[in-house]
């Protein structure tokens, strides 16, 4: 293990917390808040530990897989406790253990919260909570390596290990110029959406952190009903971007950089989950077409719960909770399978799905043709039976994960539904489950192990399992 370049991307990534943390202490001063007194605190400590740690240059830049892993791991961690000081600091949320919940929550953008009144925040650290879901989206060390060049070609294992999917390459050689690809595509339809909720009469300052949170496919609010205030154009606008932040940006790059229209048309994922959405919609359109005035009203809401939930951001129109058992076992799985790989969604990945099932139709073939040699397809391409065996692999994983956590969990006081769709929330990234996780609930009344055990939860299903469990792996840590 090579300490020494771990240390300095963690002192680096001190560097960038520090620069976030400048926006809400703007924010402070234009609404003359004291919470920004909080923020300045943990900003010049940022600055003072990476000033005293640029000191410690590498000793060496070989940085293979598992540093990698331990980089995103111990960044997200850091980054999870500096982001709870001011909340900590302000005595908004007066409790650290909530503190860290709520920054955890909104950095891996699930969007499940401690709280129970949202409005009572001040701006300032509202503002902080919202862009959590931001900084998260796209993932903190790929806006490093846009800006920072680290480590000469081993950085695409930072990228590797932070970006969710089955398979992660690099859209064109260079990762740093697949960063800053990525990151101008993530700030182009950031602007996008906030011009389109300003024209539609939403505040400057409502459509800009509540495009944080879309965008992030992260789901905190800046009312206590979430979205469900808000008229029907302006619920328009969050579903049809809830669902581009749940898409393969691999897609927007096809369109926007490649100029290759007809690639994107045709991609695969971003057509099975696009099918997937409305199909999921129109089901549940059809079970709770009693509840609303119209068919037309009730497709508005169940299509905003799929693209919320699917996408894993976590808004909220109206209490599905109340939804016919049909409606709510479809958001189940909608919530499950998740987004696409390459987004800024969680989930199982629609991906996943597909070559799990190609997979699945393979071996049925071989019962009947044992020697037929068939391999599966995605987006045109073979996908390698080594990529085939490590979803497998990564599915057992998700599965013990789950079960582990569900276990926990049953310790605390809560039914079995609740506790079965809080794990599958905080392992997803969604935010809202059923019962007393629901949509007008919160996890505020789990004990403080159960809140470390879906923090956990949380880390883990961000960083899709794997850099989370190999903390804990003795070997990993190991000098060369």
């Amino acid at each position: 293990m090579n300490f020494s370049i771990i240390r300095y991307i963690l002192f680096r990534v001190l560097e960038f917390a520090a620069l976030f943390l400048s926006l809400p202490c703007l924010i402070a001063i234009i609404y003359q808040e004291k919470a920004g007194y909080s923020f300045a605190v943990v900003m010049a400590g940022c600055l003072l530990v990476a000033e005293i740690g640029r000191r410690w240059k590498p000793k060496s830049n070989v940085f293979y897989a598992r540093e990698g892993f331990i980089t995103v791991s111990l960044t997200w961690i850091i980054l999870s406790i500096v982001g709870a000081l001011p909340f900590y600091f302000s005595r908004e949320i007066p409790s650290f253990t909530d503190a860290l919940f709520e920054t955890i929550s909104g950095l891996t953008t699930t969007g499940g919260s401690i709280l129970s009144d949202v409005e009572c925040l001040s701006r300032s650290v509202q503002f902080w909570r919202l862009f959590t879901h931001w900084i998260g989206g796209m993932g903190v060390l790929v806006l490093i390596l846009a800006v920072l060049p680290l480590s000469g070609g081993y950085n695409m294992h930072l990228m590797r290990a932070e970006s969710p999917g089955p398979s992660v390459g690099k859209l064109v050689p260079r990762v740093q110029a697949t960063a800053k690809i990525l990151y101008g595509i993530y700030i182009g339809i950031t602007l996008l959406q906030i011009v389109c909720l300003k024209i539609a009469g939403m505040s400057l300052y409502d459509s800009t952190v509540l495009t944080f949170s879309t965008l992030g496919t992260g789901g905190f609010g800046v009312l206590n009903t979430s979205i469900g205030s808000y008229k029907m154009s302006i619920q328009i606008i969050f579903t049809i971007f809830m669902i581009l932040g749940g898409m393969n940006f691999n897609v927007y790059y096809l369109l926007l950089v490649a100029r290759k229209p007809k690639d994107a048309i045709k991609h695969e994922e971003a057509r099975y989950y696009l099918l997937l959405f409305f199909g999921a919609a129109a089901l549940i359109a059809w079970n709770i077409r009693g509840y609303y005035g119209n068919i037309g009203e009730a497709f508005h809401h169940a299509l905003f719960q799929v693209a919320s939930l699917g996408s894993t951001t976590g808004f909220s129109t109206a209490n599905f909770d109340t939804w016919p058992e049909f409606s709510k076992a479809v958001l189940f799985v909608i919530m499950a399978i998740g987004a696409c790989a390459g987004s800024t969604g969680g989930g199982f990945k629609v991906s996943r799905i597909l070559l799990l099932v190609q997979d699945m139709r393979r071996e049925l073939l071989r019962v009947v043709h044992p020697q037929i040699v068939k391999k599966p397809h995605l987006e045109g391409r073979v996908v390698e039976d080594e990529t085939v065996e490590s979803i497998h692999s990564y599915l057992i994983i998700y599965l013990v994960v789950f079960l582990v956590s569900f276990l926990l969990l049953s310790l605390d006081k809560y039914d079995m539904t609740t506790n079965l769709s809080a794990v599958l929330a905080n392992l997803n990234n969604v935010g809202p489950g059923f019962h007393s996780v629901g949509p007008t609930c919160n996890y505020g009344g789990y004990t403080v192990f159960s809140k470390f055990v879906l923090m956990f939860d949380m880390l883990t299903g961000r960083l899709e399992l794997l850099p989370m469990l190999l903390l804990f792996s003795p070997r990993v840590w190991k000098k060369y």
